[in-house]
């Protein structure tokens, strides 16, 4: 059989389809947000499989529990993936999901979704797709691992043997790539650059750690701040708006998130020697001016090795947390 799909940023293809080359289930849990899609081989979303349902942090377990239900069940319900099941299965099922997590045991406790601590995210989602799919492969790894394999795997970071991701959003996650494999480390925690301190710089205590980058420098800690100053929007939305018609606290907001991140950066490269950032995300798409800030802050830096690191935009737009969540069916051995 053949169907359609497309990397977010190009136009579709026709993807040829058979029991032998068959895609995956992604699933991708974040704070705003759980999308699910089908992710050829190829690394390419499936046009026609997409679908997204609200989380959040008033979000109850049980609906939370109906959202996953309501994706999954909206993947393998559209016409592609009914086509590819009347003769065969799928690959098996892809999960990333914000940290931390319990790899070995199949938990998450989103930091920003307080209603799942602990959540056997992994089962849960085997036991939805079993009548549909039987037991195929159910693979969890963190969001951060997830988007890092992605821009590895056909993103912004291909042919980079160390790499970090990175996703500025609701939260800031990240993931690593050293020496041409990931790094995930014994929970599965790795790389989750979010949650290491920023020297000089404070940011809202909504979990314990007010010198966190994400408490810092996140999409909605950035309004936070802002607000705090006098801005009146509300979303990070508007924060780029006011930053385009030229408002000073919207400026001053952005210079302080890519300080931020920029130290969080060097930091990292002093640690690991990276060569690549790629770093992706809704609110990192603000304004360009933000990576602006990143390298000439990273630029700063007293060590040449670390001034090196590049740091660039994500290959893959919002489709890079599916696509990674697709490999780690499909580029499994990538992983530990």
């Amino acid at each position: 059989m053949r169907i359609v799909c497309s990397h977010e940023h190009v136009p579709s293809v026709v993807y040829a389809c058979t029991v032998t080359n068959p895609p995956a289930l992604a699933l991708d849990f974040g704070g705003t947000k759980v999308e699910s899609a089908l992710v050829t081989p190829e690394g390419a979303v499936v046009d026609g499989t997409r679908f997204r349902e609200p989380t959040g942090r008033a979000a109850t377990s049980a609906g939370l529990e109906a959202s996953v239900a309501a994706v999954i069940g909206a993947v393998l319900d559209s016409p592609a993936a009914r086509a590819i099941l009347e003769e065969g299965t799928l690959a098996g099922v892809g999960i990333g999901c914000a940290g931390p997590i319990r790899r070995a045991e199949g938990l998450v406790s989103p930091l920003n979704v307080p209603a799942w601590r602990d959540h056997p995210l992994r089962a849960l989602v085997a036991d939805l797709v079993r009548p549909r799919l039987g037991d195929v492969p159910v693979r969890l790894e963190m969001d951060g691992v997830a988007i890092t394999l992605a821009e590895h795997w056909v993103g912004a970071a291909r042919g980079v043997r160390n790499a970090m991701g990175m996703v500025i959003s609701t939260g800031i996650g990240g993931g690593l790539i050293i020496d041409g494999r990931m790094l995930t480390g014994p929970t599965g925690n790795a790389g989750h650059i979010g949650h290491i301190d920023v020297a000089g710089l404070v940011g809202e205590d909504t979990f314990g750690d007010t010198g966190s980058l994400e408490a810092i420098a996140s999409g909605p800690h950035t309004v936070a701040w802002a607000r705090g100053e006098g801005f009146g929007g509300e979303r990070g939305e508007d924060l780029a708006a006011a930053y385009a018609a030229g408002d000073p606290i919207a400026r001053a907001a952005i210079e302080r998130t890519g300080t931020a991140v920029g130290r969080a950066i060097a930091g990292a490269t002093a640690l690991l020697d990276l060569e690549l950032v790629a770093i992706g995300g809704g609110f990192s798409q603000a304004t360009p001016d933000l990576f602006d800030v990143i390298r000439r802050t990273v630029a700063g830096h007293h060590f040449e090795y670390v001034r090196k690191v590049r740091i660039v935009p994500s290959g893959l737009s919002g489709a890079g947390p599916l696509i990674g969540a697709g490999g780690l069916v499909h580029r499994a051995e990538l992983l530990p």
